[in-house]
Formats: C-alpha cells, structure tokens, sequence
C-alpha cells in the first residue's frame, strides 16, 4: 500500500476530525445525505489542501466513517478487499480479502468490476455486499470475520445496494435478473429471519422510513417499488416500477406520508402511502435521475438530473412544480449532500462542486479539482476534511 502525505497536513487532519460526525453507510447514518456540524467558509477557496493518500483498489463503494477509522471496500486484482484506515493518517489497521473473479456486463464495462456497494458499519462489525454477492461481517476492531454468506447471484450489471443495518437485522437484496429475495439477517450470526421473494434485485438502496406510523423498508427492485415489513418481511404495498434495461438505482426518498421515485428517463413521481393502496400525488418529466439520489431539505428536493447531459435542480416536493434547473453538461452522474446552507456535489467529471441550498436560483460557490481519475463514490466530509474516493485511490482533502 503506498500513502503520499502533503506536507504538514497531519496536525490540521487531527483537529478537523477531532468533533465532526460519524459517516456509518451509505449516505449517512439516516441515508439523507445530511453532513451534521459542518459550516462552510463564508469564502470558499480555489482549491482544498490536500493530505495522504492511499491507493485502496478499484470500485465505487463510498469509505464509511466511524470513530476515527475508514472503512473501504474495493477491489485488487481478482480479490475483493475490506481495508481499515486511520483516518487521520491512512495508516492501515487491518484488511480482509477473498476471491472475487468477475466478468463485467460488457454494455457496462466502462463502470469496472466493482464492489459497487457501499459498507454499513453498526453496533460494532462492519457489512460489505461483493459485486457476486458475497455478503460480509467483519469486527470494525480487529477485522475478523463474524459471518460471510456467498449467495453467488448478481442483476446483470452486479449487485450495487448497501446493506441496510437496524438493531440487529441485516437487510439485503440478493438474487439475480428476474428472480431474487429482500432478505433480513441476524446481524450478529448471519442466519436468516425473513425473506420475501417477490422480484430481483434494482440497483437502490433500502431505507427504513416510517410512513403514517407504519415502519417499513422502502426500495426499488428490478420491476418494482416495494414496502416490506422490517419484522417478518411481509409485502405492505407494491407498485409497477420499470425503467429502460431494468436500471432501478436512485434510492427512494420518504416524505411526509409519501414515498418520491426516479429513474433513467422515467422522470419524477411521488406516491401517498397513508391509504390502502399507494395513490400518485403528482409527476413531472422536467427532471429524471439516473445513478444521483436527491437530497431532501424541508419540502425541497434538490439533485441532478440526467437530462442536458447533467443539470442541477430544486423542485417543490409538494407538488412536484420544478423551481430552477441549472446549466447542462455538468457529467454522467453527481453524488449529493447537504452542508446545511450549502449543498456538495461531486460529479463523475473528478469536480467537487459547491452551491447554494436556494430555492430561488442555481448559486455555484466553488468548483474544485479533488481527483485525477473518475468520482463515482460519495465524498465523506467531516468536520473540516473530506475524503474522496476515485477510480484506485482514497484521498484525504483538508478546507483551509
């Protein structure tokens, strides 16, 4: 493993993470994409200081951040590699690997070979989905396997959702094209609650919501959105969901009693489920997400859409009436959080971009260079620092 540090960064990394939040999973610990105790400079610089960095492996899997340790699951070689990090330097800990040969889709070799899903870490262990389906529980400590589980099924494209971790169930989605199970594991063991069997596997991730009091996990499968008891897997409701080559990858976002959906050119769609059956609230095809889950700042959706090759935009969740829609051209894809007066995006295009959480109009404060190869993962931020992932290497980036 080689680290490269930027001179007299270590004492600046140490006090930027001595106070900031925990990143556990997938977009946060509520999977909002919400950084907590961030406060942006009144001036953003034109550029960020850079630290260490690490080359970790291959793979759009975003680092967790628990406790001072980084969590990155990436692949090297024909092996799939779970890596703990000291944050603050990049000092490795401890690894885990094992054998993960694939062959990549070729409509989608341009995305790698993955893991494309990003660790969960909860209640002590860390949990990893291989791009084949290899299912992990490790220690977070020593690196330990608790309990793996190789379901040797992958969609077509390899399995991209994050595991869901609450209490003590694991939520997964594992199968193949057509045929898969939402699963629910004892995270402590490994051995199996509840299943339901309805669909394959989409390209979302879960989230746990409660809607009109009810607890239920919400996702996209391959044909489907879907609401899933958290206790004993039964179907609470389900809706005909389907996008072009089954590329169901934006992860659903709870509102008020509703659930809001998107997909690759299938615009945007919000659904009551307070009733006895889901009933459309309203839907526009003024913007269509694509691989970029939006962010949800009180009745306010912001996020990118696919449409002019990448535009920013922010829209009335309420009613689904678009407020403004930035330039085009912005890249394939961007990954979304709230800084609180501000919103972070960091698009394919290797650009950390900067703007104002305005409902008036596209502000842009900062646009700034944090990788030399593709961004596909979130960027982790934490208190003053922020870590970015790129196509082979974990960077520690530092606001002056």
């Amino acid at each position: 493993m080689k680290i490269r540090i930027g001179p007299g960064l270590f004492v600046i990394a140490l006090a930027g993470l001595s106070t900031a939040q925990d990143w556990p999973g997938w977009r946060g610990a509520a999977r909002d994409g919400k950084v907590s105790g961030f406060k942006a400079p009144e001036t953003w610089p034109k550029s960020l200081r850079r630290g260490w960095s690490v080359e970790v492996g291959i793979g759009h899997s975003t680092p967790a951040l628990v406790e001072g340790r980084l969590y990155v699951h990436a692949r090297q070689g024909d092996d799939e590699v779970i890596l703990c990090l000291d944050a603050a330097t990049g000092r490795e800990l401890w690894r885990d690997r094992y054998a993960a040969p694939y062959e990549m889709d070729p409509t989608a070799e341009g995305h790698g070979k993955g893991p494309k899903s990003s660790p969960t870490v909860s209640g002590g262990r860390v949990f990893t989905l291989g791009i084949s389906g290899v299912l992990s529980c490790l220690d977070a400590k020593t690196g330990r396997v608790v309990w793996r589980n190789d379901s040797k099924a992958a969609p077509q494209y390899g399995n991209a959702m994050s595991p869901l971790v609450k209490d003590d169930l694991c939520v997964v989605h594992l199968g193949g094209a057509g045929k898969g199970s939402i699963l629910a594991f004892e995270a402590s063991t490994g051995k199996k609650r509840w299943s339901w069997d309805g669909d394959g596997p989409g390209y979302a991730s879960p989230i746990l919501a409660s809607i009109a009091g009810r607890p239920q996990v919400i996702t996209q499968t391959q044909s489907f959105a879907v609401g899933i008891s958290p206790t004993d897997g039964k179907l609470m409701w389900k809706l005909d969901y389907k996008t072009n080559f089954d590329q169901n990858s934006v992860t659903p976002v709870a509102f008020e009693n509703s659930v809001i959906l998107s997909g690759f050119k299938n615009g945007t769609v919000a659904y009551r489920l307070d009733g006895e059956k889901p009933e459309q609230v309203w839907s526009t095809t003024d913007v269509s997400m694509y691989m970029s889950t939006p962010i949800l700042k009180g009745d306010r959706l912001y996020g990118f859409s696919e449409k002019r090759r990448g535009q920013f935009f922010c829209m009335d969740a309420k009613t689904g009436k678009t407020l403004w829609t930035g330039e085009g051209r912005q890249g394939d894809n961007a990954a979304l959080l709230d800084g609180g007066g501000i919103l972070l995006a960091l698009t394919t295009e290797k650009k950390l971009i900067v703007f104002d959480a305005s409902d008036k109009a596209y502000t842009e404060r900062a646009r700034l260079d944090v990788a030399e190869s593709p961004t596909w993962a979130h960027p982790v931020v934490s208190g003053s620092t922020i870590f970015i992932k790129d196509e082979q290497r974990l960077t520690q980036w530092t606001i002056p």
